[in-house]
């Protein structure tokens, strides 16, 4: 089995979503010892912001004509697909920016896109963990109620769009500890945390036990 881990942080080893897919990959290895982890970090290393636009608009121009910037392109965009239909299941850590899907994270879902056939199912009945995380609290009373862009946008592409078999581990509060306006959640971040690790856990055993 080879799992593709994709992890989109900006924030390295101080990465909150990056250390949920590190419990879930430790998991899923516990359960799953054979299984192969093909990895991508494009926090790390970002796709070229620029690649989608050259990807997309080759598809008009006839192969011989495209300039090498296009080319490059499409190449990126079908090592992406590949990389996608080529998993037998996939754990992807990608954080809440500015209250979406980040412009990198955005990047790799429109480039593995144009990788494939329009609405092809990479995914389709596949086991994924999607990991993300936020810094503040978003859900229901909260003062930023319907302010989380990125957790829908993610359950319509990797369930509803690539079909796969999908489980979600969310963590609020991440910046607790960081941004002393938040100190008062203190508790609440730390059962949070605690709830999202086994949460993350769970998720890997259950579907590496498939």
């Amino acid at each position: 089995m080879a799992i593709l881990r994709i992890d989109a942080s900006i924030l390295g080893p101080n990465s909150a979503s990056s250390a949920l897919a590190d419990i879930a990959e430790a998991a899923w290895l516990e359960t799953a010892p054979d299984t192969k982890i093909v990895r991508r970090h494009i926090g790390n290393e970002p796709l070229p912001s620029n690649a989608w636009q050259l990807a997309a608009t080759a598809g008009w121009v006839p192969e011989a004509d495209r300039t090498d910037a296009q080319k490059q392109a499409v190449a990126l965009a079908a090592e992406l697909a590949a990389e996608l239909r080529d998993a037998d299941g996939a754990i992807l850590a990608l954080p809440f920016y500015n209250y979406g899907v980040s412009q990198h994270v955005k990047t790799w879902f429109d480039l593995a896109m144009a990788g494939g056939e329009n609405g092809e199912k990479y995914l389709d009945g596949k086991p994924v963990i999607v990991v993300t995380t936020r810094g503040g609290s978003y859900g229901p009373g909260t003062p930023r109620e319907g302010w989380d862009h990125n957790t829908d946008y993610l359950r319509r592409v990797v369930g509803d769009i690539w079909g796969a078999d999908l489980i979600v581990v969310e963590r609020e509060f991440t910046l607790v500890g960081q941004n002393p306006a938040l100190d008062q959640f203190a508790d609440v971040a730390a059962e949070m945390k605690a709830a999202a690790h086994k949460a993350a856990d769970e998720a890997a055993r259950q579907h590496a036990a498939r």
